[in-house]
């Protein structure tokens, strides 16, 4: 089967141009990475939303360049279609340009980007321009800007006010003339993002922003209903799977308590007429699932045998 075209910049660039939206969400790890690219969506947003949703931490603050590097390579192993985007964590970038682009090329060489994503309006103008000399990708990223969590109170919309919204269209217009190729609006008013959509030649993607600009994102944790206490105006759950989940380890530790998981379908055995204590085996020994996919057990995929070893039939 052939390899799926990818979704590189100028044919995202493309999309808006011919007027078809663009789709974007977050993966952390490779499993959800592997399941959105198969799906269809355009960009993956290795996001530093990783710090709340994965780590636990009540904001993004402590999210490092380390840790971006890190997940950005377990999507980018297995993806073939999507476009990469990382973000880059607080502090990354503020400092200067040269140590910009040297931690956004440190997403590409180690973490595998295609993108690397910051936030920022005309005050990160010249930071985008020295990351994009150095052929890295930027999409911009204004109004609710996480890592701005002190500045901003906390997590709310912006651009309110006429000042405010006019303030954000310039800042928008700063990012696209300083090379970024896309831009994320976080936050603000429905028409105000659609404004800001109309008045830039390149995409905008949009969370909490209504549905006139070129794309939308969301965090994948949201999309499936993971988290039952976390229901944000913005998202739209298209599943939950938070109860499921749930049910499922309840229904594991009931089956495990009462002896009646493992049963002799998920047990190996001798076969008949082997020798006592011998180790029989035509290959790797496969893995037991409902799809008998025979990945081997050895296979990286499970991660827990090496490559010599193998269970007995």
């Amino acid at each position: 089967m052939s390899r799926p075209k990818a979704m590189t910049v100028p044919a995202l660039r493309g999309m808006k141009r011919k007027g078809q939206k663009l789709t974007m969400l977050t993966a952390y790890d490779a499993t959800f990475a592997r399941l959105l690219d198969r799906a269809g969506v355009d960009i993956i947003l290795v996001g530093d939303s990783v710090g709340m949703v994965v780590q636990g931490q009540p904001n993004t603050l402590g999210v490092t360049v380390d840790h971006m590097a890190y997940h950005g390579t377990a999507v980018s192993r297995v993806v073939e279609r999507s476009h990469v985007v990382v973000d880059m964590p607080f502090l990354s970038y503020h400092v200067s340009d040269e140590e910009a682009v040297r931690n956004a090329g440190r997403l590409v060489q180690e973490g595998g980007a295609h993108s690397v994503k910051m936030e920022g309006g005309r005050e990160r103008a010249s930071t985008i321009e020295a990351i994009v000399r150095a052929q890295i990708p930027v999409m911009g990223h204004i109004g609710l800007t996480p890592q701005s969590f002190h500045v901003q109170g906390g997590f709310k919309v912006q651009g309110k006010t006429e000042s405010e919204g006019q303030r954000l269209l310039e800042d928008a217009l700063a990012v696209e003339a300083a090379g970024a190729w896309s831009i994320v609006l976080e936050g603000i008013p429905a028409s105000l993002a659609t404004e800001i959509s109309r008045a830039l030649t390149i995409p905008t993607i949009g969370i909490g922003a209504g549905n006139g600009c070129d794309g939308q994102v969301l965090v994948i944790y949201d999309v499936l209903g993971m988290e039952e206490d976390f229901k944000p105006k913005f998202v739209r759950r298209y599943a939950s799977l938070g109860g499921v989940v749930t049910e499922a380890v309840e229904n594991y530790i009931a089956d495990v308590r009462s002896g009646a998981f493992p049963d002799d379908a998920h047990s190996f055995h001798k076969r008949a007429g082997s020798a006592k204590g011998a180790v029989r085996s035509a290959g790797p020994v496969t893995e037991i699932g409902s799809n008998q996919d025979e990945r081997p057990v050895n296979s990286s995929a499970s991660g827990g045998y090496g490559p010599s070893e193998s269970l007995p039939a």
